[in-house]
């Protein structure tokens, strides 16, 4: 069962819970919790069954975008990725701010920025380049939690991206005690990605505000950062 799932089950069996508990000193009926908890029950089935944990992200994810800093990170966080892969050569092929952007998309997840690594692995590659391939693919994944850090002093986000680290070490053969170190590493790498090309990361960041598409907001790096021009894929 998918994590957000289970914390919404936990939270409403603890209301419902209360409810039968104090039921009988504010006059509530007993049917009413038993509905109320059969209801739930088979939303959460269904969903974890047939959605995959989607609903609850949605809902959660909905409810959250209420508050406009939780709106402003999730931009702040993405532009990290999306710049710092610009600037590492590797393309962006698009990128979703919401849950329901992302679900449109068929892609898992809150949003995201989705880019093209499959050219990455073309030909045969030496020890070497596989090591700088990983560097420059940890960089981009911390490039997020980099960014929020950044504008915020401490990152909310960012689980799904120390994971991807952990699952390319194991991709390339490595140990995943290397997880940890690698994950500082890239964080550093992306911070001073961004601070270097601050102006950048602004324009980028208003841009995917607006949900400019891809080759737009290209654009808007080249504009502060002409010596790196690239073609989206």
């Amino acid at each position: 069962m998918q994590q957000t799932a289970l914390n919404i089950l936990a939270v409403s069996i603890f209301l419902m819970t209360l409810s039968i508990l104090l039921g009988p000193l504010i006059h509530l009926s007993p049917t009413i919790p038993a509905v109320l908890t059969f209801c739930v029950l088979g939303i959460v089935t269904v969903d974890t069954l047939g959605l995959k944990g989607r609903g609850a992200t949605l809902l959660l994810d909905g409810l959250a975008r209420f508050s406009p800093e939780y709106r402003d990170r999730a931009v702040y966080h993405e532009a990290g990725h999306f710049l710092v892969a610009y600037l590492l050569g590797i393309p962006v092929k698009g990128y979703t701010l919401s849950a329901w952007e992302t679900l449109k998309q068929g892609q898992p997840g809150i949003g995201g920025v989705v880019v093209e690594t499959e050219n990455l692995f073309e030909g045969v590659l030496s020890p070497l380049e596989l090591q700088l391939l990983l560097d420059r693919l940890c960089t981009v994944w911390m490039a997020g939690i980099a960014a929020e850090v950044l504008r915020y002093e401490r990152a909310e986000g960012g689980k799904e991206d120390r994971q991807q680290i952990t699952n390319a070490l194991v991709f390339f053969g490595r140990s995943v005690s290397e997880s940890p170190r690698k994950q500082q590493w890239g964080q550093l790498q992306a911070k001073t990605l961004i601070e270097k090309h601050r102006n950048a990361y602004e324009a980028l960041v208003r841009g995917m505000t607006e949900r400019k598409p891809v080759p737009e907001c290209y654009h808007l790096i080249q504009q502060h950062v002409p010596d790196t021009a690239q073609n989206p894929s």
